[in-house]
């Protein structure tokens, strides 16, 4: 099975609106992960900067606006990708893995090919990504009324896994953390 654990850090919350500065992940095929990636980009020139939203990724408006050009960072991605999936086989793409990437992460992603003139983000992934947000939902009914968020450092302490609190919101760091969930839950 050939999944791509990923995770972004954006200029704000809207992917209509708001960039990605961040794309980080690891290509992981049954269960081993054949290769790292972490791109620092510079976000879509018509993106609006929430500098609120860059605070949480401790970076500033000038270095994300010095990160290389979202075409350029996209063709790496592509030819990342290219590796591992042929885009002209329907039965050969990546399952999308993140922490609440259903309704976050997928659709920043899914406008940043939409941005760089590229209508086959089908061609690279199937249409159901794997949620670990929702995956760890389940293994954590009963404890969830005592935990005071949601939020992945909470989640993954709740379920044994080690947390660096000053690392998170590092894209490379928080994929770390979504891929030890993935397999302690599933």
């Amino acid at each position: 099975m050939k999944i791509l654990f990923f995770d972004i850090e954006t200029t704000g919350l809207n992917f209509w609106q708001h960039g990605i500065h961040q794309i980080s992940g690891c290509v992981d095929i049954d269960g081993n992960c054949i290769e790292r990636f972490d791109f620092n980009v510079q976000p879509n020139p018509k993106a609006k900067i929430d500098l609120g939203a860059l605070a949480v990724s401790n970076v500033t408006q000038a270095q994300v606006m010095a990160y290389t050009p979202m075409k350029e960072i996209h063709t790496q991605f592509t030819a990342l990708l290219s590796k591992y999936v042929d885009k002209y086989t329907k039965t050969d793409k990546f399952f999308l893995v993140g922490f609440n990437n259903a309704s976050f992460d997928n659709a920043f992603l899914r406008a940043w090919f939409v941005q760089n003139s590229d209508n086959y983000f089908g061609s690279w992934f199937w249409a159901n990504p794997l949620d670990t947000y929702v995956l760890a939902t389940q293994k954590l009914l009963k404890q969830r009324p005592q935990m005071p968020d949601f939020k992945l450092a909470t989640v993954c302490k709740q379920i044994g896994i080690t947390v660096d609190d000053t690392k998170l919101h590092d894209a490379a760091y928080d994929i770390e953390l979504t891929r030890q969930l993935y397999y302690a839950v599933c």
